[in-house]
Formats: C-alpha cells, structure tokens, sequence
C-alpha cells in the first residue's frame, strides 16, 4: 500500500515536471524571445553541464554554502538563546522583544548599506547581512514557542522539581521546538536571500555572483541555471534535514 502510494506520487510529480518541461520547451521553440532572453531547457542544461565540467558551479557551491552555513549557524545559537529569554521575561519581551519585532519588518536587503559603510565590501559584511537575515525570524518563533507552552506543563515540571536550566532544557524547550523549526526554516529561506543580494553586489566567487555576471555577458542560460542550482539545494535541505526533524517531532507529539 506504502509502495503504490509513492508511486503514485513519484508518477505525478514526474507528469508535472515533464509537462512543465515541455511547455517551457514549446515557448522556446515559438521565437517569441530571443535565445539570449528566454533559454530553451536543452541551453540551461548544457549551462548545468558546462558549469559543474570546469568546475564554475561546483566553486560557487562551496563558497556560497560556507557563508551561508556560518552565518545561519551564528543565527541559530543567538536566535534560540534570544527567543527563550524572551520568550520568559516579561522585561526583556517588553524592551528587547519589541526591537526585534520592529526589526523583523525591514527587508534582509536593508541591512546590506549598512553592512557596506561598517565593514566596506568583505567577507565580514556578508556574514553581517545573512546573520540579520535568518536571526530575527528565529528569535521571533522561539519566543512565540515559548510562550505558547502549556502552563499546565510549566506547573508539573515545578511541582517535580524542575527549575532553572532543567526546567528550560526538559519542559519549555521541546515545547517550543515545533515552532523553533518553523522559524529555523523561515530563517533558513531568508538567510539564502541576504546572502545572494550581497553576493550580487561583491565580486567574489559565489552563486550570487555568477548571477550577475550571466546578466551582464547576457547570457540568461547561465542565470537561469544558477536559479535552478538554487532551488535544488534548498529542496535537497529541505527534505534532508528539514524535513526529517519534522517528522520526528510530530511523531514524538502523536501527531502522525
């Protein structure tokens, strides 16, 4: 039953892809749009092979998912340790809190001027950008998960003689995990925008800069196979990591 299921659902997705594939191809083959305007699949993919052959992608890859790994994991240490103070003071929610939530409406790309003006056009400025980028969002789920753990959890674990860094590690945290993955994927998806919005800007090795240089060599097969590299990797993240975990804790919530 399992097996038929996923076939089905392989078939599907396979239909999808193809005919997708094919009216993308048709476009192609209308001469609506210039080559250099709207690519055909086969120019996308012999970009793909051409790039990953001398090694192009293969370098951007490496480069942006370093930075990208960095700055996300310095987002999710702060963002975690942030939301759970919070998230149980009413001090800090009235005063920190709210300049996060104030924060959290500007765009990822407002940080990058001021990064530039701190730290000019490097590696540090970057990192700047992604951190601010994936930082708020987690703080904000993480204190949101926080304060939507059950009282009556907080009440039992006292009377059991849960306080302090017991009380956060047994009780208030796996509480909130849940939403602590939810923010961490938002943070995730925001981190990968700041960074290609300061790859785009600082010519360095990355895909954020092989984006821009297919738009400045006109050369849209390039651009859009870079996209396509994009999205493959946030799939292939989602459904390795991501995705797992979430499965795990709605099994350990009796939710599936």
């Amino acid at each position: 039953m399992v097996s038929r299921v996923f076939q089905n659902t392989l078939a599907r997705k396979l239909i999808f892809f193809a005919a997708l594939i094919a009216v993308w191809q048709t476009l192609a083959w209308s001469g609506w749009w210039a080559e250099y305007i709207f690519p055909s699949p086969l120019g996308v993919a012999q970009t793909l092979a051409r790039g990953f052959q001398n090694g192009t992608f293969v370098v951007g890859i490496a480069t942006s998912m370093q930075r990208l790994l960095i700055g996300f994991g310095i987002s999710a240490i702060i963002g975690i340790l942030s939301g759970l103070a919070i998230g149980r003071s009413k001090v800090l929610d009235e005063t920190i809190g709210s300049l996060v939530l104030g924060l959290q409406t500007l765009p990822s790309i407002c940080w990058l001027p001021l990064a530039l003006l701190w730290f000019g056009l490097s590696e540090t400025a970057m990192l700047f950008v992604v951190v601010m980028g994936a930082l708020l969002a987690i703080t904000t789920a993480t204190e949101a998960g926080v304060k939507n753990t059950p009282p009556l959890y907080l009440r039992a674990a006292r009377n059991l003689g849960a306080r302090g860094w017991k009380l956060y590690a047994l009780v208030i945290f796996p509480a909130a995990l849940p939403e602590i993955i939810t923010g961490m994927k938002l943070g995730w998806s925001f981190a990968w925008r700041s960074l290609m919005a300061a790859e785009l800007l600082y010519v360095s090795l990355g895909l954020g800069h092989l984006l821009m240089m297919g738009r400045e060599l006109n050369d849209m097969s390039q651009v859009v196979a870079v996209m396509l590299v994009i999205i493959a990797i946030g799939l292939v993240v989602d459904r390795v990591i991501f995705a797992p975990i979430e499965t795990r804790v709605r099994e350990r919530w009796g939710l599936i």
